[in-house]
């Protein structure tokens, strides 16, 4: 039997492996082309992998189907080489089929596809360009330390809040453009705001194109086609950016690189920043990691020097860190109110700073990282609390009149009456976005009052309108969650209340206190960021019943590197990230005693695999248990963590531990997360 020529194609479907396809009579193919395949009765879309000689030996026993045909609209494009090996590598490294990795790096819509026509506004505005700011010394000494020609390094760009990181990344785009190579822009969604979209407009005019997800379909697949058809130069955009394939790379910077949101938790679970930095490897270009608050794992790699460290340790003409002042809240509990009218989670000290920031016709902005009124509504006659009959999750109050689960977005209307004991009346307790706009407002009725949480913006047109709303000091007073706490820069805004700073304190996670520090820090850093080095800095309240936790004191001392170091040491105690790797396997099912038996059975292969192959005996399986959210959207959730400080065995281990999953039950499912962010 003579060799026969057979294609491999990744195609977009839950399977392990790449399928074996004859080559169409009519046409050639290569390896990164886009094609159509059949698969059982319906066609679907794959990528070649390889285009290879059959081994006479390894012939199958079934009839091989032909390529159906080359997707005409790539007909003209191939997906680079390294580009290729980089989506390879995620496959592996994260345990996900290729077809459905590669099926990421296309648009949404077809070129031709149309849109209903709508009266948003350009993705990219239209700006006059803006001559480049100076670099003063540190940043001109960051720029001309990173060798942007001699191929692959990773850099981390450890700078204080305020210090001009942005400008730095401008001019080594700059430089990139000037080798005649392209660059990649990301940040966390969160951060992706017309302020930024604009410094860039003005430095590289119709050279940017944009990727998120708060453009349309349309939107998203024109801006893609810019890029890969080389009309634009620098890609802007969320994690998702990173899979449109462009060409000639010479530089990636990964902004706020420690934010949780670079981390995908649906279906490929990867984290942009990770997946960035091998990116940068397989094109042999240059990464830059920036943020005033690095995640532990980039600073350890900086600390061993797989990182280049670069520090930015003061302001942008010298203007002044913020000072932060720390408010006890249990001793406000503890004094008589003389005003009535305080309510009781703002405490007298920020109300005052309050009043006299605005006297100065200054801005303040008021962090609570929880949406709504309350976030527990119960019965005091009998206890009975209202809580997501899909989740194991209590429902939050929004506007007094609906409950609403944060997770699954169950609704139902708010009722007086107790439904257990019937007798008593439903009370709430805490305190939410919403409720903080409402006592304001009686407190300052005078005064233009905005909240910024995902009720309020749910899109890119909400969040335009709100920056240009602050930019023009149209708005005296901010409330809102996390997304107000990172890379916003308003002029006016000198006075930051962080309340109730203890909410993520005491959450079931390792991270915790890091996310903390990250929030407390990055909020306290939008503060002042405009006063003069002669002139008063600005002022941050911390509202807290823990003055003396980890998190309040590095923060109010602006130190990074000690918070770093006592953090970093408690991590290494407990063999924890970044010392070790970790794998989460969470069983779920509707039948609580399904995860049950599924999680003992995989426990148990685990301890198995262990005892049988020494390689895997420092191994270190924690659980199974109930995840700290035990029933989420009707499914109970088990976890079992796995920890070792091998990544490439443990990754080794899950796939024996999983096997075939033939013997994992239909009615129950078994999620990997390759270094997990959430373990809730």
């Amino acid at each position: 039997m003579s060799e026969r020529l057979t294609v491999r194609v990744a195609v977009d479907a839950p399977l392990s492996e790449s399928l074996t396809y004859l080559p169409h009579p009519e046409f050639q193919v290569r390896r990164g082309d886009v094609v159509s395949v059949p698969l059982g009765k319906r066609q679907a879309q794959g990528v070649v992998v390889a285009v290879e000689n059959e081994d006479p030996a390894n012939v199958s026993s079934f009839e091989l189907k032909p390529i159906s045909e080359r997707i005409e609209e790539f007909a003209s494009l191939s997906l680079p080489e390294a580009h290729l090996k980089w989506l390879e590598w995620m496959s592996d490294y994260y345990l996900h089929p290729l077809g459905q990795v590669t099926s990421l790096c296309f648009p949404p819509l077809s070129k031709t596809q149309k849109e209903r026509k709508s009266n948003r506004p350009p993705v990219i505005p239209e700006v006059s360009h803006r001559t480049p700011h100076q670099l003063n010394v540190e940043q001109q000494n960051c720029v001309d330390s990173i060798p942007l020609e001699k191929g692959f390094s990773t850099h981390l760009v450890h700078g204080v809040t305020g210090s001009g990181k942005t400008e730095i990344y401008l001019e080594l785009f700059t430089r990139t453009l000037a080798a005649g190579k392209k660059g990649i822009f990301l940040l966390p969604e969160i951060s992706l705001t017309p302020q930024l979209i604009q410094r860039f407009a003005e430095r590289f005019g119709d050279q940017i194109a944009v990727l998120h997800s708060q453009l349309t379909d349309r939107e998203r697949t024109n801006q893609w086609w810019d890029i890969v058809e080389d009309r634009k130069s620098i890609l802007i955009g969320a994690r998702s950016a990173l899979f449109c394939p462009v060409k000639n790379l010479g530089l990636i910077v990964v902004d706020e690189e420690h934010e949780g949101s670079f981390k995908q938790d649906e279906k490929l679970k990867y984290n942009g920043r990770d997946c960035a930095i091998m990116q940068g490897h397989f094109n042999n270009c240059c990464v830059i990691l920036g943020s005033a608050t690095p995640s532990l794992e980039s600073w350890k790699n900086a600390l061993d020097g797989k990182y280049v460290l670069h520090q930015i340790k003061n302001r942008v003409n010298n203007r002044p860190l913020p000072q932060i002042e720390v408010i006890d809240m249990r001793l406000e509990k503890e004094q008589e109110k003389v005003d009535i009218l305080r309510p009781n989670w703002l405490s007298e000290k920020l109300l005052n700073a309050t009043h006299a920031a605005l006297e100065r016709k200054e801005q303040v902005a008021f962090l609570l990282n929880r949406r709504g009124m309350s976030q527990l509504v119960f019965c005091p006659s009998c206890g009975h609390s209202v809580e997501c009959p899909n989740c194991d999750i209590s429902l939050t109050l929004h506007a007094n009149v609906h409950l609403v689960c944060h997770y699954c977005d169950y609704h139902e209307n708010f009722k007086t009456q107790c439904p257990s004991c019937k007798e008593g009346e439903l009370i709430n307790l805490g305190l939410g976005t919403e409720k903080v706009e409402e006592d304001l407002k009686r407190l300052f009725p005078d005064k233009v009052i905005a909240r910024a949480d995902r009720d309020e913006i749910t899109s890119r047109l909400d969040m335009e309108e709100l920056v240009q709303k602050m930019e023009k000091s149209e708005i005296d007073i901010l409330i809102g969650t996390q997304m107000i706490a990172k890379g916003l820069d308003f002029s006016n805004l000198t006075l930051v209340g962080l309340l109730l700073a203890d909410i993520s304190f005491n959450l079931p996670d390792f991270r915790a206190t890091e996310r903390s520090f990250q929030l407390i820090t990055q909020m306290s850093g939008r503060s002042g960021r405009h006063v003069k080095a002669d002139e008063s800095p600005g002022k941050v309240v911390i509202q807290t019943y823990n003055t003396e936790h980890d998190s309040i004191r590095f923060a109010q001392a602006h130190d990074f590197e000690g918070f770093a170091t006592q953090e970093l040491q408690n991590r290494q105690q407990l063999n924890y990230p970044p010392f070790h790797r970790v794998v989460s396997l969470r069983i779920q099912a509707t039948d609580l005693n399904k995860v049950q038996q599924t999680a003992q059975q995989l426990s148990l292969r685990a301890q198995m695999l262990k005892e049988k192959f020494p390689v895997f005996a420092d191994i270190e399986v924690l659980g199974p248990a109930a995840a700290p959210i035990a029933k989420l959207r009707n499914q109970f959730r088990y976890h079992l963590l796995l920890k070792s400080a091998q990544s490439r065995t443990l990754n080794q281990f899950v796939r024996k531990v999983l096997g075939d999953t033939k013997w994992i039950p239909k009615q129950a499912k078994v999620v990997v997360d390759i270094d997990p962010l959430n373990l809730l």
